[in-house]
Formats: structure tokens, sequence, C-alpha cells
């Protein structure tokens, strides 16, 4: 199922798309901003954000 993120507008953020096991966050032009695996989130580059599903923080 995918998630499309939208401001207080209506204008779409992002989206989050599952992925198999793991969920991964879009920006609006489609550009893959990072992924979360059920533990952990990475940004684009595979580095470690934190613990838990931070992907909205990917989001600037």
């Amino acid at each position: 199922m995918n998630q499309i993120l939208k401001d207080r507008y209506g204008s779409k953020l992002g989206e989050i798309r599952d992925e198999g096991t793991r969920q991964t966050i879009y920006d609006k032009y489609g550009t893959r901003l990072g992924y979360f695996d059920g533990r952990n989130t990475y940004d684009k580059y595979g580095s470690k954000v934190g613990e838990g599903n931070l992907l909205a923080l990917l989001l600037r």
C-alpha cells in the first residue's frame, strides 16, 4: 500500500511505497530519499539515520 504525503494545502510532498519487506520514501519528483527495513531507517546513501521508522524526516 502506498501512502501519499501532502501539505496542508493538498500539494504532494512525497510518497512512501511498500517494496517487499521495506518501505521506501520518494520525493514529489520520484527521487528515492531512503528506506525503512523494519528496524532502522537509512538515507539514500545507505547511511543509518536512526532506529524506528523515521522516513518522514527525510522529506525536506
